[in-house]
């Protein structure tokens, strides 16, 4: 049976606190309150808490209520498809393809998370990810003394970030190519501790910063219409 917007025929079951972490980060994504979600999906705000904050599961027609308040799918709310490569559902045919000015660069890369360096080695190139921050325009990720992404003595390197929305299938991508070099002074490594650190989603000691310093920054995002429909997933 085909799937719908915001059902499968048979989904699978789900870990009932990881569905609550999944609809918490997909309203903060949103920007929405629980009130708003509540309204939207014909709820009340203290079940949407109950929702997101405990370990229950939910039948198929409240979990279709959520996914549609939040403008997702069922699937994604179960993780459907998070062990996958993204982008594999079918492009919007109407989507259109736009570069971005480097402000807007700027405003995609500015809050932090998960970038990928790429560096040039001796085998060839390689693609690192690597939690980061941005900082007086520059790019600052901390990694393990003698890794791949702290050999980076004034190297050049790319360091890229995207974002995909499976449901709408649009998305985003900036690149950044500039020099990288290992950060020494020890006052500027406190500061960076302080008020610039990514921390790594990895265990480990990850005690060496690298700084990206951009000579060039581009980016294309990948636009529906107003008023498209969505794409179905399936």
């Amino acid at each position: 049976m085909k799937e719908t917007r915001n059902s499968r025929a048979h989904p699978r079951p789900a870990d009932s606190g990881d569905l609550g972490r999944r609809i918490a980060h997909r309203r903060r994504e949103l920007g929405l309150t629980r009130a708003e979600v509540a309204a939207r999906s014909g709820m009340e705000p203290g079940f949407v808490e109950f929702v997101e904050t405990s370990a229950s599961p939910l039948g198929m027609g409240l979990l279709t209520r959520l996914a549609d308040a939040l403008g997702t799918t069922v699937g994604d709310l179960l993780g459907r498809g998070h062990d996958e490569p993204p982008g594999r559902s079918r492009a919007n045919a109407r989507a259109t393809l736009h570069e971005l000015d480097p402000a807007a660069c700027w405003a995609k890369l500015s809050p932090g998370g998960i970038g990928r360096v790429v560096l040039t080695t001796p085998s060839g190139p390689v693609a690192l990810p690597v939690n980061y921050r941005v900082l007086d325009a520059t790019i600052l990720y901390r990694t393990a003394a003698g890794s791949l992404p702290a050999d980076v003595a004034d190297q050049r390197v790319a360091f890229e970030v995207d974002r995909l929305d499976e449901v709408f299938a649009t998305g985003w991508s900036v690149l950044v190519s500039g020099t990288a070099s290992v950060v020494a002074d020890e006052d500027a490594v406190r500061w960076f501790e302080q008020h610039a650190d990514p921390e790594p989603w990895a265990d480990g000691e990850r005690d060496t910063w690298v700084r990206i310093r951009p000579t060039r920054v581009s980016g294309r995002t990948v636009r529906r219409p107003t008023g498209a429909p969505a794409v179905d997933p399936g």
